[in-house]
């Protein structure tokens, strides 16, 4: 069996992505920060931050996934800004230098971005890979984590990168934070509620990562976002519609939500539309290609 090794397999997205590589006759195996109890895959400890990593945990390693990195939805003060883009890139450098120290050559890397890329704006562009990295926070951390990723090359592996939307899921994630407050009768439009919001259903997302574990012919960013555009107001509609409520509430102020979040508040106040052609060009289908179908299997 061909091995893949996943960093961030523990999370929301990773445990998916490893669950299914394995029902596919992968031989899958796990990078964590502690062992855990119970596990269907071989774990093995890896500390970036001290340098270490566990003997044997890149042996034969066909494929290595790097998922790791710190929630950005957590308050941005500088300490915690820092750790996001710690979390990411250093672990991503860390893994290569020991990948070159122990000759370790695997055929593909494929690593998380965001679509984060292109800036916390809202515009009438629709985003494609071809467009340049914003100057902001996560157009930054995006733009040196890709370069982390795309020096695997130098090893002789294709490489990958999934700028990853808004991940919608069943339990956890961000339609727990969406849902709530339109459950308690007190949701409400963000802003104005025209900044799109781009968004992915976690088994679409899953899928595209399974597809570039197993289509050679794919290599650099690839936008992993639903053909659907939809923006805040639109969102909040269908949440409500899908739950059987109504909005009430008039539209919460910018200048609310900017007190309540600090430079993370981008993050509810902007959005623009992200193009989803080159990924379904490459034989891609989205399964979840509507929001509402989405949303009636994640809340239905």
């Amino acid at each position: 069996m061909k091995k893949i090794l996943i960093s961030g397999a523990t999370g929301l997205v990773g445990k998916k992505i490893a669950r299914k590589l394995y029902e596919r006759g992968y031989q899958v195996e796990i990078l964590v920060r502690s062992k855990p109890e119970n596990s269907d895959f071989r774990s093995y400890i890896w500390d970036y931050k001290n340098g270490f990593l566990e003997e044997g945990a890149l042996d034969n390693t066909y494929i290595f996934i790097h998922l790791a990195g710190a929630s950005i939805s957590k308050r941005w003060t500088e300490s915690y800004k820092k750790e996001v883009y710690s979390s990411r890139i250093d672990s991503a450098q860390f893994i290569y230098e020991e990948m070159q120290k122990r000759k370790i050559y695997p055929e593909a890397v494929i690593t998380s971005s965001a679509v984060g890329i292109y800036g916390q704006t809202t515009s009438q562009q629709i985003f494609t890979e071809d467009d340049q990295p914003a100057n902001d926070f996560l157009g930054e951390v995006c733009k040196d984590w890709e370069e982390k990723a795309f020096q695997f090359h130098k090893l002789g592996s294709r490489v990958v990168c999934i700028r990853t939307s808004t991940v919608l899921s069943e339990k956890d994630g961000a339609l727990e934070v969406l849902k709530k407050p339109i459950e308690l009768n007190v949701g409400a439009v963000l802003g104005t509620g025209e900044q799109y919001f781009p968004w992915i259903h976690i088994d679409d997302l899953v899928n595209i990562y399974i597809k570039a574990v197993e289509d050679v012919s794919m290599n650099g960013a690839y936008n992993a976002s639903a053909p659907d555009f939809v923006n805040n107001r639109e969102l909040t509609q269908k949440i409500a519609s899908h739950l059987g409520k109504k909005i009430w509430w008039p539209n919460v102020p910018k200048i609310i939500i900017k007190t309540a979040l600090g430079e993370m508040s981008g993050l509810a106040l902007e959005g623009s539309r992200i193009s989803s052609r080159k990924i379904e060009n490459a034989g891609f289908k989205f399964v979840y290609n509507s929001l509402d179908k989405a949303l009636s299997d994640v809340i239905n």
